[in-house]
C-alpha cells in the first residue's frame, strides 16, 4: 500500500470511529439537520435507546417498535397532516400522530408525489 492509500485507509477509519461514537453501537442515518426520521442501517429491536446525531445535534431515541434494515423511525414527534422529511426532501405525509421512536412506514404514512386521485379535473 503506498503512503497517500494507507493515510486516506486512517482517515476513514477514523471517520468511522467518529461516526461509531456519535450514532452509539447502532447503525442509522440521518443525513439532514431538518429530518424528522432516521434509517436504521440493521434489524433494531424494540425498546433499544438509538443515539442519531446529524450536523451538531445529537438525539436519543427509545425505539418502541422494532426497525427492520432500512426502514425508518420518527425522531421527533410528528403529528397527522404533518410531511415527513427523509434527507432533507418531503417523502410523504403523516395519517396519524407519530411518537418519537415510532416505525415509519405505509400504515402511519402516504405518499403525496403523483397522486393521481388528488388532481383537480381541468375543463
Amino acid at each position: 500500500m503506498m503512503r497517500e492509500e494507507r493515510r486516506e485507509a486512517r482517515r476513514e477509519t477514523g471517520r468511522e470511529a467518529g461516526r461509531k461514537a456519535r450514532n452509539g453501537p447502532h447503525k442509522v442515518v440521518m443525513l439532514n439537520p431538518a429530518d424528522n426520521v432516521a434509517v436504521a442501517l440493521a434489524d433494531i429491536a424494540a425498546g433499544t435507546r438509538v443515539r442519531v446525531a446529524c450536523g451538531d445535534e445529537t438525539l436519543e431515541v427509545e425505539l418502541a417498535d422494532p426497525v427492520e434494515f432500512g426502514h425508518k423511525f420518527a425522531v421527533r414527534p410528528i403529528a397527522a397532516g404533518e410531511n415527513v422529511i427523509k434527507y432533507g426532501e418531503v417523502i410523504g405525509r403523516a395519517t396519524a400522530d407519530i411518537r418519537p421512536g415510532q416505525h415509519v412506514h405505509v400504515h402511519n404514512i402516504e405518499g403525496i408525489r403523483g397522486r393521481g386521485d388528488r388532481l383537480a379535473t381541468g375543463t
